[in-house]
C-alpha cells in the first residue's frame, strides 16, 4: 500500500481539481480494499474509507463549493445538490459504522454507499469541477489545492504516531462525528466563524 493512500494532504497535484480527482481515485481503491479484505481485517479498512471521505468531503465543503457557489454559472443549484447527494451518503455510512462491519447487511450496504458516492463523485466532476476549471485562473486552483492540502493535513486520516492525543483522537467516533472536528479544524486554520 502506497502511502498516500492514507495521508492525502501529501499528493503531489497542485491545481486543486486534479487534487480531487486523484482522491475520488484513491476512495474507489479504498473501496475495492475494503470489499476484498478478509472479514476479519475489513473493519480496520473501512475505517481508514471513512476517514478518508470525511477529510476529503469536508474540505470540499469548507473549501471548493463556497468558491464554486460564486465562480461557476448556477453555482447554488450545483452545489445544493451534491451537498444532498453527501448527505444521503453520510446518513448510510452513520448507519453502517453503528451495525459494524459484522453486520449480516455490511456487504450489501458497502456496494450501496460505494455506488452513491461513485455517483456522487461523478457529478462533482460533471457538473462542478469542469466549470470551476474553465471559471478559475490557474492560481485560483493553486490556492484552492493549497487549503485543501493544509485542511487535511491538520486532520490526518490515520492516527500519526508520537503525536498529542487531541490529533490522535481527532477521527474516532461516528462518521458525523469525525466530518465536524474536521470541519471545526478547518474553520479554525481559515479563520472562518461558524
Amino acid at each position: 500500500m502506497t502511502s498516500h493512500k492514507t495521508a492525502p494532504e501529501t499528493m503531489e497535484e497542485t491545481d486543486v481539481i486534479d487534487l480531487l480527482l486523484a482522491q475520488h481515485a484513491m476512495i474507489r481503491d479504498l473501496f475495492d480494499e475494503v470489499e476484498e479484505a478478509p472479514a476479519d481485517r475489513r473493519g480496520e479498512a473501512f475505517t481508514r474509507l471513512v476517514r478518508l471521505l470525511a477529510v476529503h468531503e469536508t474540505a470540499e465543503e469548507e473549501i471548493v463549493h463556497p468558491f464554486a457557489r460564486r465562480k461557476i454559472d448556477g453555482g447554488d443549484a450545483v452545489v445544493d445538490d451534491r451537498l444532498a447527494e453527501e448527505n444521503q451518503a453520510k446518513q448510510l455510512l452513520t448507519r453502517m459504522d453503528s451495525a459494524g462491519p459484522e453486520a449480516q447487511d455490511f456487504m450489501a450496504n458497502l456496494r450501496k454507499l460505494r455506488t452513491d458516492v461513485e455517483e456522487h463523485a461523478r457529478s462533482e466532476e460533471r457538473y462542478e469541477f469542469i466549470q470551476l476549471r474553465a471559471h478559475t485562473s490557474e492560481a485560483e486552483r493553486r490556492a484552492m489545492a493549497a487549503g485543501v492540502k493544509a485542511a487535511e493535513a491538520m486532520a490526518p486520516t490515520h492516527p500519526h504516531a508520537g503525536t498529542e492525543s487531541a490529533t490522535k483522537n481527532l477521527l474516532v467516533g461516528t462518521p458525523i462525528a469525525m466530518m465536524d472536528r474536521v470541519r471545526d479544524v478547518i474553520r479554525q486554520a481559515t479563520g472562518k466563524s461558524h
